[in-house]
């Protein structure tokens, strides 16, 4: 493993930042005193910034030589409303509060290649350090953009980065294509006729019309689409009634749709719309449905993830950068890819081993509350933005992806 010998010297000061900030989380546009922590210490490596996209989002200016070439690096720095079951010493202060995900992980491995960035300015061009607020749902990604993030900070790539439990310590996965799915999230109400549960044919059953309409719905996943096109429909949540003798006058139907193509979502929102209201007409009842898209689903741009994947195997080698199996969970860091060129990708988390004697009882998995984020990994996934940097800003401008 070829890491870079001053983030190995300085990764215990970055990750008692990181300690810090996992003891003190705050949750999506609330991240106040984690901007403040991170635009303190930017500022003193002699970093410019600019505060205030997005709400909380900062960003970090490291500029060397005449080069117009710009890549940004991204961290999210977002907590999660959970109530932490550790009980070490940097465990979270604020009840019902947690960095359950590693975005406190994310910040400080960010924060150790500014500080090398800021410091030894071994390349040509601009990197734009990405410290992005309310990636837990808020769309933080999506509003530092309307905000001007990619006009006031032009870029030609953009690069993110997730910890990954489950992998081994000192490997990478990244791959062309999808990383992470679409989220999304409808409801459907259905307006029958109540009535005496004894007399079911004087109304209209809402309930066991929705119990119909569930299992049509999994017939657009094997019906309609593509069977070699990944979609997942889940009804998650089934409300009706108030009585057991009563036929209720309405049932909601929850849940969410997971895609990881546009044109696949856009199949499911539509055939959903029309079997929701043609099986409410089957039976004489009425519908109201929604359906909200959240996140869309992270696309790698092939020639950027393929360029990310030669510097990690440059950093661990190949044998240790994975191919990356693309997963049902979303990001909005696919806001930015929607953008820009670029690639999200992962790194190993290990299997909780680095957990001390006072960490809870569940498993060290992300959004768990017995989650810790893994401090070996701050100069590995710090050298390896040092090093994307360095080596996209390095390539000719000519070349997609900075590739060499």
């Amino acid at each position: 493993m070829k890491l870079i010998d001053s983030l190995v010297t300085q990764a215990a000061g970055i990750a008692a930042v990181r300690r810090d900030l996992h003891a003190h989380p705050e949750l999506c546009y609330q991240e106040v005193r984690t901007a403040d922590v991170v635009a303190a210490k930017l500022t003193e490596w002699g970093i410019p910034i600019h505060r205030g996209l997005g709400t909380t989002g900062v960003v970090g200016i490291v500029k060397n030589g005449s080069g117009t070439r710009a890549v940004g690096l991204r961290a999210d720095m977002d907590a999660l409303p959970v109530t932490e079951l550790n009980t070490f010493a940097h465990a979270s202060k604020h009840q019902g509060k947690m960095h359950a995900c590693g975005h406190d992980g994310h910040t400080a491995m960010l924060l150790a290649a500014a500080q090398h960035l800021a410091t030894n300015r071994r390349f040509d061009g601009t990197v734009y350090l990405i410290f992005q607020p309310a990636e837990e749902g808020g769309g933080g990604a999506r509003e530092m953009i309307k905000e001007g993030l990619f006009d006031k900070f032009p870029m030609d790539a953009v690069f993110g980065m997730h910890n990954w439990p489950g992998m081994k310590a000192g490997q990478f996965a990244v791959s062309p294509g999808p990383a992470m799915a679409s989220s999304n999230e409808f409801v459907v109400t259905i307006r029958g006729k109540g009535g005496h549960a004894a007399l079911p044919h004087t109304g209209i059953d809402p309930v066991t019309i929705g119990c119909e309409m569930v299992q049509a719905f999994q017939t657009i996943l094997t019906r309609n689409k593509k069977p070699t096109d990944a979609g997942v429909i889940s009804v998650t949540m089934f409300h009706a009634g108030e009585a057991s003798n009563v036929i209720p006058d309405t049932c909601e139907l929850q849940g969410t749709v997971r895609t990881f193509s546009l044109e696949v979502l856009d199949l499911i929102e539509t055939r959903m719309k029309q079997v929701a209201e043609h099986v409410c007409a089957a039976h004489g009842a009425q519908c109201d449905f929604s359906f909200r898209r959240n996140y869309p689903p992270t696309i790698n741009s092939a020639a950027e993830a393929n360029f990310a994947r030669r510097v990690m195997a440059g950093i661990v080698g190949e044998d240790n950068v994975l191919v990356q199996e693309p997963a049902m969970t979303a990001e909005d860091f696919a806001f930015m890819l929607l953008e820009k060129p670029g690639a999200y990708a992962f790194i190993g988390n290990g299997d909780g081993a680095h957990r001390d004697l006072h960490h809870g009882a569940g498993p060290c998995t992300l959004h768990n509350a017995s989650y810790d984020f893994n401090d070996e990994l701050i100069p590995l996934g710090a050298t390896c933005w040092v090093q994307i940097a360095e080596q996209f800003l390095a390539a000719s401008p000519a070349t997609k992806g900075g590739a060499a």
